[in-house]
C-alpha cells in the first residue's frame, strides 16, 4: 500500500454521528413537518448543512464499508449484506486500511459505540472493530441482531455483556424482540459515547458513534405488525395515530435528543471549539416499521427509500458542526462518504492511501483552499439483480440494470430532483459517457460478482 506524506497541522477532535436508514427529509432543518428535531436543527443553523450530500450505499454494510475505507461502492471491500450465506464477504479483511487504522497511528484514541456489521465472533473476525483500528468497541457486531432495540447483551470489545431484557429469539442470529423491556441500546450507546468525550478530553480522538434508532425491528414488524419498538411515544404519545407512527417518530426525536447532549457536553468541557462533528444516515429510509411513510415524507422531493439508487435510497442529511471553524451556511457541494476519509486524515495529519475515491472536504468546511470535485460518484446493488448508478458533473445521474450493454436511464437532476423523466435520447452523448464509466468503475470481487437480472431472472455476467 503506498500511502500520502503525513501533514503536520493541529489534530481536532473528529466525532462521526451516523443514523441508521434516516431520510433526507426526516430533520426539521431538511423540511420535516410532523417531527420535531431541535437539536439537529440547532446544530444546522450553527455549522453546515450540505444538500448534495451521498451516502456509501443503499443498505447498510456496504455503506459502512464506503465510509471505513474511503472506497467507493465499486471498490471497497463489503459491497452487500451476505448474512449467514457468507458472513466473510461481510467482513474487512488484515489489510484493509481504515480511517480509524490511520487516525490511531496519528496519534488519536479511537471508539466505535454502536453497530458495526463489518465483521463478527465467528467466521468473519478480521472484521472485529479492534483489528480495524478502534481502541474501543461496545455495541453490535451483527447487523441482524442490532434490529432489537431491547437486545438480551451487547458485546464490550470481544466479551459479551448481558442485559435485563427478556427477549422472544427470531432469525438468523436470535435477536428477536423483547418481552420485557428495560435497557435500550441506544440509551446505553449515548451514555457511553459522553464517558468517552470526558475520559479523551484531553488528547485527541476519534469517537463513531453508530446509532441504530430509527432503524426497525424487522421480526417484531413481521410477528406483531409494530417495528417501531421504543421506551416510550414521548412527544408523540397523545397523537392519533397508529403505534408505529408514534414510534417512528419517537425514535427520531429520540436521536435527536442524544446529539443536543453531545453538542452540549462538549460545550461544557470547553472543546467544542476543537472538534468536529459530523451527522449523517447510513442510506435512505425504510418502511419496515409498518409505519405511514406518506405522514412523515422521508424522502422529500426525492424518488426512492432504502435499496433504491434513486437519491431518495441515497441522499443522506449531513450537517458539520465546529465552532469557530466551520462558518454556519449551506452547501450544494456534492459528496459522499468516501470524502471522510480524505477529510479526516487531511485534518489529523494522517497519513492516507493514495487510492482513495474521496476527496477532502476541509475547503468547504473551512472556506480555505480550492474544493476538488468528483467527476462521477459511483454506487451499485446486489439485492435482487445486479444494478448500477453513477452521478456526472454532480447533474447528470445515470442507473443501469439488466447487463453492461443495458441502456442507461439518464435524469437531469438539475432540473428534474425527482429522476421521474428518462432524457438519455435527448442527451445521448451523456449518456454513453455514463455508460463507458459503468463498464470499468468497479474492480473485480469473488464475493461480489454481478448477477444481472432481466425479466425476474437472475444470470451471471
Amino acid at each position: 500500500m503506498v500511502f500520502g506524506q503525513a501533514s503536520a497541522k493541529p489534530k481536532p477532535n473528529l466525532i462521526w454521528i451516523l443514523a441508521d436508514d434516516l431520510g433526507y427529509a426526516d430533520l426539521g432543518c431538511y423540511g420535516q413537518k410532523v417531527i420535531t428535531t431541535p437539536n439537529l436543527d440547532r446544530m444546522a443553523a450553527e455549522g453546515m448543512r450540505f444538500t448534495h450530500f451521498y451516502s456509501g450505499a443503499t443498505v447498510c454494510a456496504p455503506s459502512r464499508s464506503v465510509l471505513m475505507t474511503g472506497l467507493h461502492h465499486g471498490h471497497t471491500r463489503v459491497r452487500g449484506n451476505a448474512g449467514d450465506a457468507n458472513p466473510a464477504a461481510q467482513a474487512l479483511k488484515a489489510d484493509d486500511v481504515t480511517v480509524a487504522k490511520a487516525l490511531r497511528e496519528a496519534g488519536y484514541k479511537t471508539a466505535l459505540i454502536g453497530k458495526w456489521g463489518l465483521g463478527d465472533i465467528g467466521a468473519a473476525e478480521s472484521g472485529l472493530p479492534r483489528k480495524q483500528g478502534f481502541d474501543d468497541f461496545y455495541g453490535y457486531m451483527n447487523q441482524h441482531h442490532a434490529h432489537n432495540h431491547f437486545p438480551d447483551f451487547l458485546w464490550r470489545n470481544e466479551t459479551k455483556e448481558p442485559l435485563s431484557n427478556v427477549i422472544v429469539p427470531v432469525g438468523e442470529h436470535g435477536a428477536g424482540y423483547a418481552t420485557e423491556a428495560i435497557h435500550y441500546a441506544d440509551d446505553l450507546f449515548a451514555d457511553e459515547c459522553l464517558k468517552f468525550v470526558s475520559d479523551n478530553k484531553a488528547k485527541p480522538f476519534f469517537l463513531y458513534w453508530a446509532m441504530v434508532i430509527p432503524h426497525a425491528n424487522n421480526e417484531r414488524g413481521k410477528i406483531l405488525g409494530d417495528g417501531a419498538h421504543v421506551p416510550d411515544y414521548g412527544p408523540y404519545k397523545d397523537q392519533d395515530w397508529p403505534n408505529q407512527d408514534k414510534g417512528q417518530a419517537a425514535m427520531i426525536s429520540r436521536l435527536d435528543s442524544y446529539v443536543g447532549r453531545m453538542m452540549d457536553q462538549l460545550k461544557a468541557l470547553g472543546i467544542a471549539d476543537n472538534t468536529l462533528v459530523i451527522f449523517s444516515s447510513d442510506n435512505g429510509p425504510h418502511d419496515e416499521s409498518k409505519h405511514d411513510l406518506e405522514r412523515f415524507d422521508p424522502n422529500g422531493p426525492y424518488t426512492g427509500i432504502k435499496r433504491s439508487l434513486t437519491d431518495g435510497g441515497i441522499r443522506v442529511p449531513l450537517i458539520a458542526w465546529w465552532p469557530g471553524k466551520v462558518k454556519p451556511g449551506v452547501s450544494d457541494h456534492p459528496g459522499y462518504f468516501p470524502d471522510w476519509f480524505a477529510t479526516a486524515a487531511e485534518l489529523a495529519g494522517a497519513k492516507a492511501p493514495s487510492n482513495l475515491d474521496g476527496l477532502s472536504l476541509v475547503p468547504t468546511l473551512t472556506g480555505e483552499g480550492t474544493q476538488k470535485e468528483h467527476e462521477f460518484l459511483y454506487w451499485e446493488f446486489h439485492e435482487g439483480g445486479f444494478k448500477q448508478a453513477a452521478l456526472f458533473q454532480g447533474r447528470w445521474k445515470g442507473i443501469r440494470s439488466g447487463g453492461p450493454e443495458a441502456v442507461v436511464q439518464l435524469f437531469d437532476q438539475e432540473n428534474d430532483v425527482a429522476e421521474v423523466t428518462n432524457v438519455a435520447d435527448k442527451y445521448p452523448e451523456i449518456a454513453a459517457k455514463i455508460g463507458a464509466y459503468l463498464k470499468t468503475a468497479r474492480s473485480p470481487s469473488s464475493d461480489w460478482e454481478p448477477q444481472w437480472q432481466k425479466a425476474g431472472k437472475k444470470k451471471a455476467k
